[in-house]
C-alpha cells in the first residue's frame, strides 16, 4: 500500500500545473510570486498532491471551486517547501465557510463555572482529521503577504505541531537536541511576549500568540514568513529557530520588500 502511495505521490509532483492554474495562485497568494522558478517547481507538485489527497468542503452555503482550492493548498504547500513531509497526514478534510463563522468556545469564569458561548472565528484546527477556514479572511491574508496575518500558514501551523504526537508548540523535530534548543527559544521567547501584552507594550509578534504554546507557534509562524526581517532583527534567535525548521530563509530573499 505504502509503495503504491509513493508512486501517486511521486507522478502527481512531476505533473505540472496548468497555466490557467498558476494565474490564479499569482493572483491570490502574491507571496509566491516572489519564490524562485526552482521553489515553485516544488511548491507546484506540493499542491498536486494537497488537491489530490485532501477534501475540500464549502460550509454555509459557499459553492467550492478551483480557486478556494488552490489558493489554500498554495499557502498549505509554502510551509512543505524543501522538507521533508508527509503532507500533514492526520488532516482529511478541509472546511470552509464563506465569512467569519461562530463556534462554542469552553471558558472558565472566575467563580469556577465553565461556560459553552458561541465566538467568532477565522480558523481553527483540530488535532485529527479537519481545519475550518474562512474564505473571506484566506484572501485577506494572502493579499497582504507582509502585514503578518495568514490564517492558512497560522491554521496549517498547527497542523505540523500536531506531528508530534499533540498540538503544543513543539513540532517534530526529530532529535533531542533541537527540542532543548527549542523549548530554550521558543520559552523565552513566548514568556516575553506574555509579559508585554500585560504591559499593553507593543509586540512584533501578534498577542494572540500570548495564549499558549501552541498559539504561539503558530502565530511566530505567521510572522516568520511575512515579517521576516523585522524578525531577525528583533528575534533573531527565534528566526534561526523557524528558519531551521521550515529550512527556508525568507528574511534573505532577493524581492523581499518587507523592512524591518
Amino acid at each position: 500500500m505504502f509503495g503504491r502511495k509513493r508512486k501517486v505521490r511521486r507522478r502527481l509532483f512531476e505533473t505540472p500545473l496548468p497555466d490557467a492554474w498558476w494565474v490564479i495562485i499569482d493572483r491570490n497568494v502574491p507571496y509566491i510570486r516572489s519564490l524562485t522558478d526552482e521553489d515553485r517547481k516544488e511548491l507546484g507538485g506540493h499542491i498536486q498532491i494537497l488537491l489530490h489527497e485532501k477534501r475540500f468542503e464549502g460550509c454555509g452555503g459557499l459553492e467550492m471551486t478551483d480557486e478556494i482550492r488552490l489558493t489554500i493548498a498554495a499557502q498549505a504547500a509554502v510551509l512543505l517547501l524543501h522538507r521533508k513531509t508527509d503532507y500533514y497526514p492526520t488532516l482529511r478534510s478541509i472546511l470552509v465557510y464563506p465569512h467569519a463563522y461562530f463556534s462554542a468556545a469552553e471558558r472558565r469564569l472566575p467563580d469556577g463555572t465553565v461556560t459553552d458561548q458561541p465566538e467568532a472565528r477565522l480558523g481553527e484546527s483540530w488535532f485529527r482529521g479537519s481545519l475550518v477556514l474562512s474564505w473571506d479572511d484566506v484572501l485577506r491574508g494572502a493579499h497582504n503577504p507582509s502585514d503578518g496575518h495568514n490564517v492558512v500558514f497560522h491554521e496549517f501551523a498547527h497542523q505540523l505541531d500536531g506531528e508530534s504526537g499533540a498540538m503544543n508548540g513543539a513540532p517534530d523535530l526529530e532529535s533531542p537536541t533541537r527540542y532543548q534548543h527549542w523549548a530554550q527559544v521558543l520559552g523565552h521567547d513566548y514568556n516575553k511576549l506574555i509579559e508585554e501584552v500585560h504591559k499593553n507594550h507593543r509586540s512584533l509578534i501578534d498577542p494572540y500568540g500570548s495564549t499558549d504554546p501552541a498559539e504561539f507557534f503558530a502565530v511566530v509562524t505567521e510572522t516568520f514568513f511575512e515579517k521576516p526581517k523585522a524578525m531577525l532583527h528583533r528575534h533573531p534567535e527565534l528566526y534561526r529557530q523557524l528558519a531551521e525548521f521550515y529550512n527556508q530563509d525568507p528574511a534573505h530573499a532577493e524581492t523581499d520588500s518587507e523592512t524591518p
